[in-house]
């Protein structure tokens, strides 16, 4: 297995729609260069948050192929979860032939396997396909949990390098690192709320939808609370609160979607059966993005303040 660091901020990345509801690739590689440079430290494209439900299987490989081939530095994450094993190995191995540099895998959905079959699900893709894997539980979504036990048990896998924490359940994400301190085992929050809690009882960063709109101040916030300095961590997890908040008014990609628009970073479009954000929230996303906006251009008016890890200080 290659080596990949599974620490810092890591958008999971919308995928921009034309008019036809075709992929928009010049606007997707356009984004995954703007996060670059604004200092992300991986990519996640093809998850939940880039709408992987509505895209063939040839689709996603290509949306994985534009953003490796739009990016100079930072590993590329892909999102290769099924329900079906045979469906995320296929996904998994086009993937990893496409030049992946890790995979992120959600748990399988609706059909509800018992945790013996998780494990196994896992496992037959791990032993299959020699990248680091992230084993994804987000049981709002899937309707079944990842218990400890079995979180515990994939941590022992050569190729099973982290876990992304979307249960909501800060003891059970707790326990998760405790027990697997002695693992190259990574624990990333799913849910931009809970990435300080979780790094305060072990974990690593986040894979992150806020990451999107404010990629600068998520990693400043995620750099703070690794380097220990949890003051300045809750300055800025409070700062972007509102943004937390309001990305989750209604189903992820809709929020995300419309604060791209609205930032121009890209269209609000998505494939049925989602659909745009109701008029009722959208005054509100716009009042939390100009706030933020201008805090920043505040900032910069009275000077940038440094915030640099210690690493890179």
């Amino acid at each position: 297995m290659t080596e990949l660091d599974l620490s810092g901020v890591f958008p999971a990345m919308c995928t921009p729609f034309d008019d036809d509801e075709q992929i928009d690739f010049e606007t997707l590689r356009t984004d995954a260069q703007r996060l670059e440079a604004a200092g992300v430290d991986g990519l996640v494209p093809v998850g939940s948050t880039g709408e992987s439900a509505t895209l063939t299987h040839d689709e996603h490989v290509q949306v994985v192929e534009a953003v490796i081939e739009a990016v100079d530095d930072v590993p590329v994450v892909a999102g290769t979860g099924s329900n079906n094993t045979r469906e995320a190995l296929e996904l998994s191995e086009r993937a990893a032939e496409a030049g992946a540099d890790g995979l992120l895998l959600i748990s399988p959905y609706y059909n509800k396997p018992e945790q013996r079959g998780l494990i196994e699900h896992f496992e037959t893709i791990a032993d299959a396909v020699s990248l680091p894997q992230i084993v994804y539980n987000v049981p709002s979504r899937t309707g079944r949990n990842i218990e400890p036990d079995t979180a515990v048990s994939l941590a022992s896998h050569e190729n099973i390098a982290g876990y992304k924490a979307a249960s909501g359940d800060l003891g059970q994400i707790g326990e998760i690192a405790e027990r697997t301190m002695d693992e190259e085992f990574a624990v990333l929050s799913g849910d931009d709320a809970m990435t300080l809690p979780i790094i305060s009882v072990g974990g690593t960063g986040t894979i992150s939808v806020a990451g999107n709109i404010e990629p600068e101040r998520t990693c400043a916030m995620v750099g703070a609370a690794l380097d220990g300095d949890y003051e300045r961590a809750r300055q800025l997890h409070h700062e972007l609160g509102p943004l937390f908040r309001e990305l989750f008014v209604e189903t992820n990609p809709i929020p995300v979607k419309e604060a791209m628009e609205i930032r121009g970073y890209g269209p609000a479009r998505m494939r049925s059966p989602l659909s745009r954000l109701a008029d009722e929230y959208r005054e509100d996303l716009e009042g939390v993005l100009a706030e933020l906006e201008g805090e920043r251009a505040a900032v910069t008016d009275g000077g940038e303040p440094d915030t640099r890890s210690e690493a890179d200080r």
